[in-house]
């Protein structure tokens, strides 16, 4: 059996001990096509061929930019790394000058792109990347190579022999890939990850989510990220058939067609799942919403392992019967096992849909930690709602004096390319210091409390952990987005992005006027409403914790217009810069 060391080593693992007809699944035209795990190698080897008639050497970068998760893409990521070569995978929707500064940063060679809509942007800035001698698309497009020409100059197979002798010279240590994190400040930094740091992952992580073969999954968190590239290759060292969506916005009537046993999803997923559920239940009335409602409210009780007693139980089979197995076909009626990573995962989710019979193993890591460093896991009693699980096998954690998590283990990272300083600065006496501040209990599970350097002090000298409020407060339906405020000012405060939709839904039933979104967020309704809203949230926290006050932005909070990173996180300092007026209105600037 082959043994593996490298990244791909995968393919040829599953090839060995499953040999799928379905390994990898995209839908073209309207129609999903697979690819076996013998034709992923074929044409992974034809790429690799190609490459080498191209030029490409070890150490070479090789961009990859994709606006969903294909097939193509994963070809590709085999072809590339056994030439010795490394992949750069970059997120779409960052922008034209992040575009040129990462590949200038990474020197990459060459740059596969998904769509026009990526083309353009590659396009925009290619006479200023240095290095950069071609780009290939996987659509069919007028005015760029496609991806086919590769495979057809890999076609001859009589270069294998090279091919065979750049795999065998690839060594577990060496680098496979740079991923550029999308820094809430300044330039995105090259993560540099080792084929071992990422296997080493995948085979520890498998132990905690255990996966039955010829099991279906449905991707679509973006694969330039490190939490679902791990994940796509821990699918295939487990021999499950990878589904790739078409989009967000096809999740559910993607996954009534493939119907997955297992899911990836970050929390935002999990809140606009939910929140559209309940807003289909608030539209019921008479005995139909009572039970709606009788089921939801059950829900948020749930504790795993039984541990609310028999006749819970009791009346959650009831529950699950009548209400909640609709919201398992919303997700194609097969999921027995979601997992979550990217931010903190809200209890009431973790309870809701657990209560639903859709249990989510909430994980926690870094791009730097490859990324996993813990997960929950329903096995061993490793389930514990509102933590992050034990620490997975091979990986050490200790907590600093300050409180901050430090990592050691094979999956931390080589360093940040190019970048001895930064590196120095995250990595000392080898552990990882990965900004976070967290917990372990007498089980030996992790908890995590805020972001080390997100956390303020107030002028009266009291320590606010932003994090915290925020995850509490989001469990409202009405709150999208919210960032809290208040270093060195005399109380915490918030700018909020009220969830427009459920706003709407809500000034309808109370026959109030709806005009732009910059009219909603002053009505003094909906402010009143919110006041609510927030003064409920506020009555879990100490008093010098609480929002003394808030400001609705009428803007939605996105990507594009940099409030948020690609992976969805808040960029502080931008979005106070964008409404420094309602900052300063607040503390009466």
């Amino acid at each position: 059996m082959t043994s593996v060391t490298r990244l791909f080593d995968f393919p040829y693992y599953q090839k060995e001990k499953y040999d799928l007809q379905q390994a990898l699944v995209t839908k073209k035209n309207g129609q999903w096509e697979a690819t076996s795990t013998q034709e992923y190698l074929d044409k992974a080897n034809a790429i690799s061929r190609g490459l080498l008639r191209m030029g490409i050497k070890k150490d070479d970068k090789i961009a990859i930019i994709s606006m969903t998760n294909r097939t193509e893409w994963n070809i590709m990521d085999i072809g590339v790394l056994q030439t010795g070569a490394q992949t750069v995978p970059i997120y779409p929707t960052i922008s034209k000058e992040d575009y040129e500064y990462v590949l200038n940063h990474s020197e990459a060679k060459y740059c596969f792109v998904s769509c026009n809509e990526v083309l353009q942007k590659v396009l925009a800035i290619s006479s200023k990347v240095k290095k950069l001698k071609d780009v290939y698309s996987f659509d069919r497009l007028e005015n760029c190579n496609h991806w086919s020409e590769v495979l057809e100059k890999g076609k001859d197979e009589s270069n294998q022999d090279e091919v065979e002798a750049c795999k065998a010279a690839v060594q577990p240590d060496d680098l496979a890939t740079f991923i550029y994190t999308s820094g809430t400040t300044g330039r995105p930094k090259g993560v540099m990850l080792s084929h071992d740091n990422i296997v080493s992952n995948v085979i520890a992580s498998e132990k905690r989510v255990p996966l039955k073969a010829e099991s279906v999954a449905l991707s679509f968190l973006p694969v330039c990220h490190i939490f679902e590239r791990m994940i796509l290759y821990l699918y295939q060292y487990c021999g499950i058939q990878i589904y790739f969506a078409e989009g967000l916005d096809k999740i559910s009537d993607n996954a009534k067609e493939a119907n997955p046993n297992v899911m990836t999803v970050v929390p935002r997923l999990l809140e606009k799942v939910y929140d559209a559920i309940v807003g289909k239940g608030e539209a019921l009335d008479g005995v139909k919403r009572k039970l709606f409602f009788w089921a939801v409210n059950l829900g948020l009780k749930f504790e795993p392992y039984g541990k609310n007693g028999w006749w819970y139980a009791k009346k959650l089979g009831i529950a699950r019967k009548l209400i909640f197995s609709k919201w398992k076909e919303a997700l194609g009626g097969e999921i027995e096992m979601l997992v979550s990573g990217s931010a903190a995962l809200q209890p009431r989710l973790a309870r809701v849909f657990g209560a639903a019979g859709m249990p989510v193993m909430e994980g926690y890591g870094l791009t730097e930690t490859s990324p996993v460093i813990s997960v929950n896991e329903q096995a061993n009693n490793g389930w514990k709602i509102g933590s992050v699980g034990r620490v997975i096998d091979g990986v050490e954690v200790k907590i600093a004096d300050d409180g901050e998590i430090l990592c050691k283990g094979p999956n931390v990272m080589k360093g940040y390319y190019k970048d001895p300083e930064k590196t120095a600065e995250v990595l000392k006496e080898g552990y990882f210091h990965t900004g976070d501040i967290g917990e372990i209990d007498s089980n030996g599970i992790l908890k995590i409390t805020d972001r080390k350097k997100e956390m303020f002090k107030t002028s009266g000298g009291k320590y606010v952990a932003p994090q915290l409020l925020e995850n509490r407060f989001k469990q409202s339906r009405f709150i999208e987005q919210i960032m809290v405020v208040g270093e060195g000012e005399k109380m915490p405060a918030a700018l909020i992005q009220p969830n427009f939709d459920m706003l709407q839904s809500w000034c309808e039933q109370n026959n109030i006027t709806i005009g732009q979104n910059s009219d909603v967020v002053v009505n003094d309704k909906v402010i009143a409403m919110m006041q609510t809203e927030v003064d409920e949230a506020n009555a879990d926290f100490a008093k010098w914790e609480k929002v003394k006050q808030f400001r609705m932005t009428p803007d939605i909070w996105s990507i594009d217009d940099g409030h948020l990173t690609p992976t969805m996180k808040l960029r502080r300092k931008i979005v106070k810069e964008k409404y420094i007026n309602l900052y300063n209105d607040i503390y009466g600037r």
